[in-house]
Formats: C-alpha cells, structure tokens, sequence
C-alpha cells in the first residue's frame, strides 16, 4: 500500500482528516506554496471533498506575503 504524505509537513500522515490537514496549513503562514499546492491536489482527487476546502487553499494559495 503506497504511503500518504501529509500535505502540510511532508512526512507520512497521520490518521488527520484531510479537513484538519488545510485548516492548519491556511492558518500558518509559514506553510510554502508547494505544500498548499498538494494539499489542493489531495482534495481535487477526493471525490466527496468540501467546495469549501477548495475556496480556502485558493484564498491562501493567492494570499500576498506578509512582511
């Protein structure tokens, strides 16, 4: 069985539900856009996934950096 990574920290995920998974990369700012962009990978495969989920990686993904 090929193991998962968890989006937010690259390492095997935890038994974390996709929507704690991008709850907590939206609300680190240190999380990179690499990250953000699998995550939004991982919830485009899911079939049932929140449209949600979708709005607050977009908003994130396209969020100006604070200095």
């Amino acid at each position: 069985m090929p193991h998962s990574i968890d989006g937010v920290q690259g390492r095997p995920a935890p038994d974390k539900p996709l929507t704690q998974l991008v709850a907590e990369a939206v609300q680190s700012r240190g999380t990179p856009i690499s990250q953000l962009l699998r995550l939004m990978w991982r919830v485009n495969a899911e079939a049932g996934a929140n449209e949600n989920l979708r709005a607050q990686l977009r908003a994130r993904i396209g969020a100006p950096l604070q200095a």
